[in-house]
């Protein structure tokens, strides 16, 4: 696949298409069958390049993986792990930051783990000192190495107590894979409960772990010596069903989300309505539409949940640059996410970024010189612009505005959109979209 696509836009997105699995849990369910000692079945994987890293990943540590793609259905059998040659770990991972949340499964099995160096998206800092700091707290001997991290594992790991200073979804999910097999008890206090986090916890408890989540974001896990491999359908991608409703919303359209479920979506299902979207909450999925007239300006703080995701904010935004008056957004989970303001502003976008905290409250980014707060002033026409996708989620509300724009747009850098949104060319096209790769 080439990574050019070129968008003829202006004309609204309407018809049905499907999304699948959350790119955000599949990939942690496929590290935690590491964990079994019999095979685990997960279902409702979407055929994105996050859970091919994984699969490969996997692949080199022993694990044999059959990927059904048109039935969604994983068969992971971890039976024969073993350690993986540290050059083909490199080689495979690329700019993936999967391999961190391998190395609790892998110390618990192998008494040993490698960690080649990190990529990601690049929306903040996102150090991986917890995941390190995390480990060592079990027991783990850490060892930097010019190509990456060797980690030990001496004795079995031991529980602990660890309080994070930011409910990380990251550093939970390292604590929670490797806590279920530590000898005695570990209490995380400052944990993040995303719905992903917390299909996690299921498929763990499923496996055999003995997981409590108390309403103080505490979360507490009694070691077991074994685990047994599950079975599980993954919850819906509640980031991809958002950014198809903004694309609605912002190109005028009507887009049915088959698959999509409402009790992951409520608080952007509420500003949706605010800004003057409309939606239907069908057996099998939900129906987003623009509802004609002016949409309206809001005021707009990003959380952890179960506050509006951050992942949400960037495709809402191009749809706010539509709304009749000022809109203001504060970022408060990642620093740099306002990147991607610099393509829309060429498209005709009205934004301004601000260091200040502009939302209800002071955040963590305030005296830390981040422009992390946004006004939009709208509506303001867009039109086409040669684009250069920055990330994930920046990189598919550079789509939307694309297909907003008036004109024949280039995106390039688009492979990055791979990663999280299955299919989106495939999806495009059904919704009526004029789009071509280079």
């Amino acid at each position: 696949m080439n990574d050019l696509l070129y968008v003829n836009g202006g004309n609204p997105l309407r018809g049905t298409i499907t999304v699948r699995g959350a790119k955000n849990f599949v990939s942690k369910a496929m590290v935690a069958s590491l964990l079994g000692e019999t095979p685990s079945v997960l279902r409702n994987v979407p055929r994105i390049r996050d859970v091919a890293v994984v699969s490969g990943l996997l692949d080199l540590h022993g694990v044999n993986v059959k990927y059904d793609t048109d039935a969604g259905i994983l068969d992971l059998d971890p039976s024969n792990v073993e350690s993986a040659h540290v050059a083909d770990i490199d080689a495979h991972a690329g700019s993936s930051r999967i391999p961190i949340l391998f190395c609790g499964p892998l110390l618990h099995r192998l008494g040993e783990a490698f960690i080649p160096d990190l990529g990601g998206c690049r929306i903040g800092d996102r150090p991986i000192n917890y995941h390190l700091d995390i480990l060592r707290q079990f027991g783990a001997v850490v060892d930097k190495l010019p190509n990456g991290i060797q980690l030990r594992a001496p004795r079995r790991l031991q529980g602990t107590k660890i309080a994070l200073p930011y409910p990380s979804v990251g550093a939970t999910e390292q604590l929670l894979l490797t806590a279920v097999r530590a000898e005695g008890i570990t209490e995380l206090d400052g944990a993040a409960i995303e719905p992903e986090i917390m299909d996690l916890i299921a498929v763990l408890q499923k496996m055999g772990a003995i997981i409590s989540v108390d309403t103080d974001r505490v979360i507490r896990i009694e070691g077991v010596d074994r685990l047994e491999g599950y079975s599980h359908t993954a919850l819906s991608d509640r980031i991809e069903t958002a950014s198809w409703a903004s694309a609605a919303l912002a190109t005028g359209g009507d887009i049915t989300v088959k698959g999509a479920t409402q009790p992951e979506m409520m608080t952007f299902l509420n500003t949706f309505r605010k800004v003057g979207g409309r939606f239907d909450v069908q057996d099998d999925g939900i129906r987003f539409w623009h509802a004609g007239g002016d949409l309206h300006s809001i005021v707009l703080e990003t959380d952890v949940h179960p506050g509006f995701m951050t992942d949400w904010q960037q495709p809402l935004v191009v749809a706010l640059t539509q709304a009749k008056g000022l809109s203001i957004v504060h970022e408060t989970v990642y620093e740099n996410r306002f990147g991607f303001a610099d393509a829309l502003r060429k498209m005709g976008a009205t934004i301004q970024v601000y260091k200040e905290c502009l939302g209800g409250r002071d955040c963590r980014f305030g005296q830390r010189n981040f422009h992390h707060s946004a006004v939009i002033s709208g509506p303001t026409p867009l039109h086409a612009a040669d684009i250069e996708v920055p990330d994930l989620r920046g990189g598919f509300s550079h789509l939307i505005a694309a297909l907003a724009a008036q004109g024949r747009s280039t995106v390039r850098g688009i492979g990055l959109i791979d990663r999280g949104y299955e299919n989106f060319q495939d999806k495009l096209v059904a919704l009526g979209a004029d789009v071509a790769r280079g």
